[in-house]
């Protein structure tokens, strides 16, 4: 098949394994960085244009690996490729919801899938009222549109936590706040899932000093066996969203396991080197599966 790769730059571990792996098995596979495309619709038939071409028709499959930063843009132009036919690993609709980390959780509760007790709000005036409702310091606080770890803050007793909530909202910045699992000990785990089957999971644990596990913040990895609940958490989770591609993220607590959050675009580095298990191969095995030929 003829495969888009959605991506911002080729330089990125994870867009190259894909594509590696999209080429040994015989497809032909191209990178687009879709911030350069430009949508054209109206009267006449819908238009992506690429370098001065019009690229609607060239791809039987897009692999849509959207930024934070151009979360609408990106998944604009996926949308339009879908109303083309074109198949996608994530959909449009799918990728705004994951990236919403206030909708996401909002879905979860709603499904029945358990998270941490979490807390919205843009009222200045009750800062104190929402950090008491969340049990009081420590509390995490994560900005809306943080990802790999950027912006999300302990803070570790109420009157730091009052400054840095402050601070947010006279920026206008959109944040989530979370009680602090203390028993998780800096540690959570990340889940891939590849069309509705568990690839891989690993455990993440903080280094010294920070008590967030990302991979690009340092975090330290190891492969980790499920439990039958927390494969499932993961499952459902993912078919919520409707996501082809996804990477899950749960913590260990006294209450049992805890859905922090859902990737529509998980790196592939950590968790092939922690497991050992091709995922590249697995996503375009997926997209094999699922995909179809638009032309001879």
């Amino acid at each position: 098949m003829d495969i888009g790769l959605l991506s911002l730059s080729m330089q990125v571990y994870s867009t190259n394994r894909i594509a590696e792996e999209a080429e040994k098995r015989g497809h032909y596979i191209e990178h687009i960085d879709y911030t350069k495309c430009n949508v054209k619709i109206g009267r006449r038939a819908p238009q992506i244009i690429y370098k001065g071409e019009d690229i609607i028709d060239e791809f039987d499959v897009v692999v849509p690996r959207i930024g934070v930063k151009y979360t609408k843009h990106g998944s604009a132009i996926v949308k339009q490729f879908e109303a083309n036919n074109v198949f996608s690993t994530a959909r449009s609709l799918s990728i705004l919801r994951a990236r919403d980390k206030v909708l996401t959780l909002q879905i979860m509760t709603q499904k029945g899938i358990p998270i941490p007790e979490s807390l919205f709000s843009i009222n200045p005036d009750t800062i104190e009222q929402q950090i008491h409702l969340l049990g009081g310091a420590p509390v995490i606080i994560k900005l809306l549109e943080g990802t790999q770890g950027l912006g999300v803050i302990l803070a570790e007793t109420d009157k730091s936590a009052k400054s840095i909530i402050d601070t947010f909202y006279k920026m206008d910045a959109d944040i989530l706040m979370q009680e602090y699992i203390e028993e998780a000990n800096g540690e959570d785990i990340r889940i891939f899932v590849v069309g509705q089957k568990i690839i891989a999971s690993m455990k993440r644990k903080s280094v010294k000093d920070d008590f967030r596990s990302n991979v690009h913040r340092g975090g330290i990895t190891e492969k980790v066996k499920l439990s039958a609940k927390e494969e499932n958490m993961a499952l459902m989770a993912v078919k919520q969203l409707g996501l082809g591609v996804a990477g899950v993220d749960l913590i260990r607590s006294k209450k049992g396991p805890l859905l922090i959050e859902v990737n529509a675009s998980p790196g592939l580095q950590g968790i092939e080197a922690a497991t050992g298990v091709n995922v590249a191969k697995e996503i375009i095995l997926y997209i094999e599966n699922n995909g179809h030929k638009r032309r001879k």
